[in-house]
């Protein structure tokens, strides 16, 4: 398939666009700078569509980087470079003589309220309680195309756990210096993926013609908590993990709103990702920090 990646840079995009060319698919990603195999946001917006079989969107400012201040401009940057990205992907491909088959948008658990005793699966009522999941309700809607000759499909992602990005790699060097721990309680669920089941789960999406509506983009091991995963990976690494980061210094870094999303999870439950029939490569938490930290 030729298959068009918005926001393909990335740590997902990388690893989706290798795993893709694997496969024998053509990728041509979307990218603010022009270069080989890419075309320009601009260039969409004013060309319209390339040919192509299957279109994903995983454009978005990263929402935990701890050197940007929680404020209304960054705010403003988090919303904008998720939903006119989106829109502008959703519009070209309506508006394409020969629209693609497939269409997958990347979009977060923050969708589910936080919670120590609820469990959520792709059925589950959310989307309206807070900045974050008001973001995945109007991203979500921002995807949605008239008419049904595109099959659409939204993974709801977890943390994303691998090498060279993505949460793992703020975290490593307290880690290995035997200074980790839980965040906050570390009572609270933490949704997690390995990077190779996140962009499977998509190849699958876009392979598979039977699947379409949300699939969560968690491991199927939902019942992890904070505590768990420190300990998981302080034993990786051969270290103790025994000193909790507090939630003060945790507020005082991120800001009160977007803190919820390290303080505050959920148990999220792939039971759509696993009934469409895709095999995880890394079902348990201590293979894939394994590898991750190899």
């Amino acid at each position: 398939m030729r298959v068009l990646v918005g926001g393909g840079t990335g740590f997902i995009g990388t690893a989706l666009t290798q795993l893709l060319k694997a496969r024998g698919h053509e990728v041509t990603l979307v990218s603010r700078k022009p270069g080989a195999g890419r075309i320009t946001w601009d260039e969409l917006a004013t060309s319209g569509l390339p040919r192509c079989d299957a279109a994903v969107n995983l454009a978005g400012e990263n929402i935990l980087n701890p050197l940007r201040r929680w404020n209304e401009a960054f705010q403003k940057e988090v919303l904008s470079s998720r939903l006119e990205t989106t829109q502008m992907l959703a519009r070209a491909i309506a508006k394409a003589p020969q629209s693609p088959q497939v269409w997958v948008l990347v979009t977060g658990v923050a969708y589910y309220q936080p919670s120590l005793t609820a469990e959520y699966d792709e059925d589950s009522p959310g989307g309206d309680f807070d900045f974050f999941s008001n973001l995945v309700t109007k991203w979500e809607a921002a995807a949605r195309l008239p008419g049904d000759s595109t099959r659409q499909v939204v993974v709801r992602s977890g943390v994303v756990l691998g090498r060279g990005g993505g949460a793992i790699g703020h975290m490593l060097l307290p880690f290995r210096l035997g200074l980790g721990g839980p965040i906050g309680s570390g009572h609270q669920f933490f949704p997690w993926i390995h990077i190779r089941d996140l962009a499977g789960i998509l190849a699958h999406a876009l392979e598979a013609s039977h699947v379409q509506g949300v699939l969560n983009g968690v491991a199927p091991a939902s019942s992890t908590t904070n505590a768990e995963f420190a300990r998981a990976l302080g034993a990786a690494l051969g270290r103790p993990a025994l000193i909790p980061l507090p939630s003060t210094v945790v507020q005082a870094v991120f800001g009160r709103e977007r803190a919820v999303m390290l303080l505050e999870g959920q148990k999220v439950v792939p039971r759509r990702t696993l009934a469409a029939g895709y095999q995880y490569s890394f079902p348990e938490l201590g293979a894939a920090l394994k590898e991750v930290i190899a």
